[in-house]
This record gives structure tokens, sequence and C-alpha cells, in this order.
């Protein structure tokens, strides 16, 4: 998004190895095609991509993007026919040449290959980003598409260092890395690892994380905080009051629902008898007292293996409770218990810190507080939730390699104007 950022993390993947540098769409809109102008100065000899996406004005898009410097210019698959062909016309004038890209092409075959017959000197396999946070990848179709035209194709869409040898495998002419490499503490490095697992087709370990799955997300859950969480869902999700009975504590896991009266710790407790590994108690009571959740119910939850309790109720014992190292959290701490009467629910919609809560959306707890993933969400918001927690690294390193926050994010530049 910043051009002073772009360029550092240019020069480090070029020391590393890349070969053409691509000014994203982002930096584009917000830099304008002064980051393609910036990046022709300080790398006069490589090939620069704009990333254009255009859709219209073809002509007048390429002259400018080659104007700027660029010697490749995107246009998107989706453009009409006379788009396409004039964007290839207009760099054919201009000495630049033109990428299609089939981001969200509905059939991939049949566009490639017009616009491989309409001059196009490259087609990219783009899956998008917001795509690849609910799970998705290039490969399948990078295959179908690099066996239909005779020009070379590029493949985008959350490659690594330990998945760019499938890329190769699956026809790849060139590999458009992003994240891999201006998220990683080391871009150099970075670049260096998949540039060596490119010519040797052996898969090398990055640092970051693996794309997420129903089957990892729990460990993924595990790295990232309740405020990256936050972050990842617009600042929504959080179960307002709720808080741990002591620091330290992190949970996470599925959502084994409770409806209880106040003080009436029956259905709590009849939960736990349901409860599965891994599974987090979540009791609606109220948020009053008294306390329907103590010692004795923190050993049986132990013994079944859950993964925490939320209360939004009372909570009491917890001197035993922290000792035995339970995550628990909870509205209100006070000594008195309720009774057992039997009423209320297990397995129902519950609201709980003001928000609705189903059983089996996620639960994830730290010293912060608790937020709430719906469960078919939860692989998209993991996903962005690591990206976060990834880009936050970076300007951390940026911080303590002697810059400020107010630097690192440009806040002049981005504040609005009144």
């Amino acid at each position: 998004m910043d051009i002073e950022r772009a360029l550092k993390a240019a020069e480090e993947a070029v020391a590393g190895g890349a070969d053409w540098i691509e000014a994203g769409t982002p930096l584009i809109k917000s830099e304008g095609l002064n980051a393609v102008r910036a990046l022709r100065q300080r790398f006069p000899n490589h090939v620069i991509i704009a990333d254009m996406k255009t859709m219209d004005a073809g002509r007048a898009e390429v002259e400018s993007a080659a104007k700027a410097g660029a010697n490749i210019i995107d246009v998107l698959g989706a453009a009409s026919d006379a788009t396409v062909k004039e964007c290839v016309e207009a760099a054919d004038n201009y000495g630049a040449e033109i990428i299609v890209d089939l981001i969200e092409v509905g059939d991939p075959v049949d566009r490639a290959r017009s616009a491989e017959a309409a001059g196009a000197d490259y087609i990219a396999v783009h899956t998008a980003i917001d795509v690849q946070m609910r799970g998705g990848d290039p490969f399948e179709r990078l295959k179908v598409v690099a066996n239909s035209v005779d020009i070379p194709v590029a493949v985008a869409g959350g490659i690594n260092s330990e998945t760019v040898s499938r890329a190769v495998e699956s026809g790849a002419d060139i590999i458009i890395v992003g994240g891999a490499i201006i998220k990683s503490k080391d871009a150099r490095a970075a670049a260096e690892e998949i540039k060596r697992a490119m010519l040797t087709g052996e898969a090398v370990k990055t640092e970051l994380y693996k794309r997420v799955s129903h089957e990892n997300v729990r460990e993924i859950l595990q790295r990232v905080s309740t405020a990256n969480i936050s972050d990842a869902m617009h600042r929504s999700g959080e179960l307002e009051g709720i808080l741990p009975i002591s620091p330290g504590m992190k949970m996470v896991g599925p959502a084994l629902t409770v409806r209880a009266y106040p003080g009436d710790w029956a259905k709590p407790v009849e939960a736990i008898d349901l409860a599965e590994e891994g599974d987090v108690i979540i009791i609606d009571a109220g948020g009053i007292g008294p306390a329907l959740w103590g010692e004795l119910a923190t050993h049986s939850a132990i013994q079944k293996k859950v993964a925490g309790v939320v209360i939004d109720g009372a909570i009491r014992d917890t001197p035993e409770i922290r000792s035995l190292g339970f995550p628990s959290f909870s509205r209100l701490i006070m000594p008195t218990a309720g009774e057992p009467k039997g009423f209320g629910e297990v397995n129902v919609p519950v609201k709980v810190g003001g928000r609705r809560v189903f059983p089996g959306d996620w639960l994830v707890g730290d010293d912060d507080g608790v937020m709430v993933i719906p469960r078919d969400k939860v692989v998209e918001i993991t996903n962005r939730a690591m990206d976060v927690l990834e880009k936050e690294n970076r300007l951390r390193g940026e911080i303590e390699a002697g810059s400020t926050l107010s630097q690192v994010a440009y806040l002049e530049k981005w504040e609005k104007k009144h």
C-alpha cells in the first residue's frame, strides 16, 4: 500500500533472486502510477509489471502504465474481447506486453485460448486473496489452462517455498509471489528459498504458516491472539464483559452451548457429560449470580478434556481453578453458589456478552477477553487472523530497526483529510 515499504521489499526480494517486480493493484490504487515510476527508477534493468486489472479503457490504461515504465500490463480476463484486443494493440504501440488475468473467470480454458488468439503474451491463473482465505488454491485450474495454450502461463495465489514446486509441476512458467515474501521477517531469505525450491523441485519449509483447513484450525488459532482475530473480523466478535479469572490463560475450541437459569448449575454440569474432547462450554446465565461453576465442575471438565469454560454469569472457587490451570472466563466472581434445579437447555443458541453464539461456533480466549468466530467462517477468519499477525511481525521488525509506529504506519499520509 505504501511505496516506501514496497521499494524496501523489492530490494530484498531482488537480492534474493526475484527476476521480475510487480506493482500490485492495491499499491497502484493507493500511490498511482508513480509507484511504477519509482520501481523503474530504482530497478532500471528489471522487468516491471503493472497489475492494472484493466476492465475498460484499455488503450488509455496501457498507455499510461507503459509510459510510467511498465514492461508488462495486466488486463482482466473478464473484460470484453474488445478491451483485451485494445490493450494488445496499445501494448504493441508502446513496446510493452499484456498478461490476461483469469481471476474469477467462469471458463478459464475458453478465455485463455481467446486471449491467446487476441495476441496476449501471457496468461495468469490467479486465486484471489479473499478466496485463499477460505482455503482456495490455483493448482487444479493451472493444470488445465497450462495444457490449453502455447504462451507462457503465470500463477498466483498463496504460493510459498513449500508449494512452489507444485506450481512448477502443474505447468507454471512464471511464479508470482506476494505475501510469502513481503510478510516474511527476512524477505531476501524468503525469496532465496522460493527460488531454490523452483529450481530443485524440492519443497523448502517456510517460516510462514500453512493455509488453514478444518484439520489444523485449532493449531493456528492457538498461535494468534484475540486482538488479531478482532482485526480480522473488522473489530467485531468480542464477548463484551467476559474476562479470564487469571492472566496467561489461552482457550480454543468449538462451543458447547448452555442456557441456564441464574445460579442453576444443573445444566452446566450435565453439559460436561455431553462434551467432546476440545470443546468449550459456554453458559448463558443472564449475566448475574449466584455462581453456577466451581472447583468440582472444573475437575469434571478436566477429566473430559474440555478446553475451557465461558460464563455470562458467575464463577467461584477461583483460587483452586487457577491452580488447576483450567481456562475459565466469566463476567462475575462470587463465593455464593446457586442450586441445581434443572432449568435450561444444552446445545441451543445462546446470548453471551451481547452476542449470539451457536453450537459449533469457535471460541478463542486470552488475557484480552473472548472472541466468537461463526463456525461457517472459521477457516477464513483464522487465515485472516494469521495474516494480521504476520503483517504485525513485519512492522515490529521495522520499529525495532529504529522506526516508530507512527512512521511505519505512515499516519500523516493516511489521516483523513477534513
